[in-house]
């Protein structure tokens, strides 16, 4: 199992909420050597280092799309969490080269820039929009997907290997329903797209500790997929307000009725291992050895928010909401 105590760890992408999360954890259980924060905003990384004072802390303003600015920060860097990404459906919509720019171009510059420097291990965080997708968005990250993946072949007797990480809905992140919900009680009403959307839900720490867990693990090539709860709409609205009715507004342009993360066509090399599917790449490279313990999943199998098997029940929601210090009471 690969160590992340003592390394030096680079997170892209690093004042947004998975990244100060990401910082918190890594500073209390890994006793990292050092954490860059590599992002655009100047205000958030002044803000974040109020947060984080800690002497093992470095602030690189940059670009994911500035590969010459990545290969200065990733000097010296053991671990990469490629984290940064533009990520708003509607507005890649409306700006799509530029979604290309960051999300495609930047995802290139990462693994070009890792390969030269030495790094030793990057993750990529995914979406469930990359899975069959049908917005800009999601393809733009199937497409960064691939890439890391490929950059496994890329990277030839050099060390770098690269994995993917790829899970729902977080419980509370910037962009999430439930804070839309929320400030929304007081109005009595709360728009639903479709009473039969469901979802898949997950904390942001319980996705720091896959993603961390996942970089022990990881043999390079995986695109790794939690095993966490679904819930209907219509059961999260009654959990966050009950006391508010629903008006049915219609699915927004690029939006599904249900998430999957793993599709139909991947099961074919995807395995079942304790607490989560890694889909294995399709290539020579990559050993079929590895997750020999896996269980691989049935022919036509697809993990999908409406066939799960696990379901959050309201008292469950509202305590993922506290614990992310949202008041739903």
């Amino acid at each position: 199992m690969y160590s992340l105590t003592g390394k030096s760890i680079l997170i892209t992408g690093g004042t947004g909420s998975f990244g100060k999360a990401f910082v918190k954890r890594a500073l209390e259980v890994l006793k990292p050597r050092r954490i860059v924060v590599f992002s655009r905003d100047e205000l958030k990384q002044f803000e974040m280092a109020q947060q984080f004072p800690q002497e093992e802390m470095r602030y690189f303003i940059g670009d994911v799309r500035d590969e010459a600015r990545l290969r200065r920060a990733l000097a010296g860097i053991e671990v990469v969490v490629h984290a940064a990404a533009l990520k708003h459906v509607p507005i890649a919509e409306y700006n799509p080269f530029e979604a290309i720019k960051t999300n495609v171009m930047g995802a290139e510059n990462v693994i070009n820039v890792a390969i030269d420097q030495g790094i030793e291990r990057v993750i990529a965080l995914s979406t469930d929009k990359a899975a069959n997708p049908i917005n800009l968005y999601g393809a733009t990250k199937l497409c960064s997907d691939k890439l890391f993946v490929a950059g496994n072949a890329y990277s030839g007797t050099k060390k770098t290997r690269f994995s993917v990480v790829r899970y729902g809905n977080v419980v509370g992140s910037r962009g999430s329903v439930i804070p839309f919900f929320l400030a929304r009680r007081k109005s009595g009403v709360l728009p639903i797209t479709d009473p039969r959307m469901t979802r898949f839900w997950i904390t942001l720490q319980q996705g720091v500790d896959f993603v961390i867990k996942c970089l022990e693990r990881m043999h390079g090539g995986e695109v790794f997929v939690p095993k966490i709860p679904s819930m209907n709409i219509m059961d999260l609205t009654a959990a966050l307000a009950p006391e508010c009715r629903t008006e049915v507004v219609g699915i927004r342009p690029g939006e599904k009725l249900h998430e999957v993360m793993v599709p139909e066509d991947d099961s074919r090399t995807t395995v079942d291992v304790e607490d989560c599917y890694v889909i294995k790449p399709a290539f020579a490279w990559f050993s079929q050895s590895n997750y020999a313990s896996g269980k691989p999943v049935p022919d036509g199998f697809s993990y999908s928010s409406d066939k799960n098997d696990r379901w959050l029940s309201r008292a469950e929601l509202l305590g993922m909401i506290e614990s992310m210090g949202h008041v739903a009471g």
